[in-house]
């Protein structure tokens, strides 16, 4: 079963605009209840941090140690985006790691001032 604070690399294709696209880490942030229904799976997409060169309250920088990803990771939490399942069972997509609590907090918080909560 998918978890919150798992970390998983899918493809967000298609994608539109400024939208994440390709096959990207991806942050579970929904609730166990609602990942263990078939419904869909609320995630906040991730770069590689290079590609963010400043630090904005509606990111978090994780390190690749703490996130078992191959890189150090930006989870852009302003693109949050709801995928089906079957996403998480296409070829390619793969669980890469766990957030520790302490930094799935700081997500909590950033999701906040995004959503206004």
């Amino acid at each position: 079963m998918i978890k919150r604070g798992e970390i998983y690399f899918v493809s967000l294709d298609p994608a539109r605009g400024r939208e994440q696209a390709g096959r990207r880490p991806v942050l579970v942030v929904s609730s166990d209840s609602v990942n263990a229904q078939p419904l869909v799976v609320t995630v906040v997409a991730g770069t590689d941090s290079r590609n963010v060169s400043r630090n904005y309250p509606t990111n978090i920088r994780i390190t690749a140690t703490e996130s078992g990803l191959p890189k150090d990771t930006v989870f852009l939490c302003f693109q949050v985006r709801s995928l089906d399942h079957a996403r998480f069972q296409e070829p390619r997509a793969s669980r890469a790691g766990v957030l520790p609590p302490k930094r799935m907090a700081e997500v909590e918080d950033a999701l906040r001032r995004v959503l206004v909560l």
